[in-house]
């Protein structure tokens, strides 16, 4: 009896790495990659569409980053269990994902060997974190305060508004791609820079970065 593959939906912005990464998936018998997303927003629908065992997400992607497209995913996509492969080896980011429900956070630089065993460890419900990043999780301080990152005070529209801020979008693009009306992305961006206490896109475009929202500043239009 022939064993179920494990479908894999790969994210990553990058095509050449996105190439990379199916090339070494399609030497695994067990291993099928069913779909590929260049943005978060993409894999967040690939997902709910193709209904995969595992998404491979990057942290750092357009229209929607990897640490809220995580939060899409455990909410459209509960059954689907999600990798991080990504070249950010900060604390942040990390920490974030992990909390957000990703199963496993990889480094770029792992070997094939290491991406393929991540991907059967995850399928099985276990958890996979590169050497160097599993010995933080183990040796991390619990936080001093119940207090809760500035971040996570936004809603998921508001964070979304907030990455096409900084990536660039000005409120009629925003609206077009969320699929709303102007007037609801100017009051979501509103509240959002209330909540923030940031009233200027170079401001709200550095706390973006910062927050390893978007991978580095874009020029913004008004």
């Amino acid at each position: 009896m022939k064993t179920k593959r494990i479908t894999v939906l790969l994210a990553e912005d990058h095509t050449v790495v996105r190439q990379g990464l199916r090339l070494v998936l399609n030497t695994c018998e067990d291993i099928k990659v069913v779909g590929e997303a260049e943005n978060g927003r993409q894999a967040v629908a690939l997902a709910k569409n193709l209904k995969p065992d595992i998404a491979l997400l990057d942290v750092a992607m357009p229209m929607l980053n990897g640490l809220e497209a995580i939060k899409q995913l455990r909410r459209d996509s509960p059954d689907t269990r999600v990798l991080i492969l990504s070249s950010y080896d900060d604390e942040r980011f990390i920490e974030q994902s992990v909390v957000g429900g990703a199963s496993g956070y990889l480094l770029k630089h792992s070997a094939a060997n290491d991406l393929i065993k991540a991907i059967h460890e995850v399928h099985q419900g276990r958890t996979f974190y590169s050497p160097a990043i599993q010995k933080r999780i183990a040796t991390r301080r619990p936080a001093s305060n119940g207090t809760p990152k500035i971040v996570d005070k936004l809603s998921r529209r508001e964070a979304e508004v907030l990455q096409l801020i900084a990536e660039g979008f000005a409120n009629k693009q925003i609206a077009d791609e969320l699929k709303i009306s102007v007037k609801t992305v100017e009051k979501h961006r509103q509240s959002m820079m209330n909540k923030l206490n940031i009233h200027e896109v170079a401001g709200l475009t550095r706390y973006a970065v910062s927050r390893g929202m978007v991978g580095q500043p874009a020029p913004a239009v008004e």
